[in-house]
């Protein structure tokens, strides 16, 4: 069972890039999946999440607006559509998944039981 993000790479400010999670081994039916990402010298922050089963998303509030997470059941991806990137997005980028997550824990690191290796988006000006 193994998480992978990948779809990171160097985008001007103003860009869009899209990331995608890949769950090998098993579907994401019944989980929810989170994307955080973590700056050099940062701690790790939410992003976004999703419900898998009802689709509720959640998204952090230095992307609302700019970011929206989806979910591609015919491929079972996750993914994270990034517009109007901006240097501060620069991050290493994870998605993570787990089973029985509360609302109130969605966007907690601590509450997810999968993690996958991270991608790198970098932003340039």
């Amino acid at each position: 069972v193994q998480l992978q993000a990948f779809g990171g790479g160097l985008v001007q400010a103003g860009g869009s890039l899209r990331l995608s999670c890949e769950f090998s081994g098993r579907t994401f039916s019944g989980y929810t999946v989170g994307w955080f990402r973590q700056a050099p010298g940062k701690e790790r922050e939410f992003v976004s999440g999703i419900k898998w089963s009802g689709g509720s998303t959640y998204y952090a509030d230095s992307v609302k607006g700019r970011f929206t997470i989806s979910k591609e059941s015919a491929k079972n991806l996750v993914n994270l559509q990034m517009n109007s990137l901006r240097l501060e997005d620069t991050a290493v980028y994870s998605c993570a998944a787990s089973r029985t997550i509360i609302q109130s824990s969605v966007r907690m690191p601590s509450a997810y039981s999968y993690w996958g290796q991270g991608t790198l988006v970098t932003v340039s000006s």
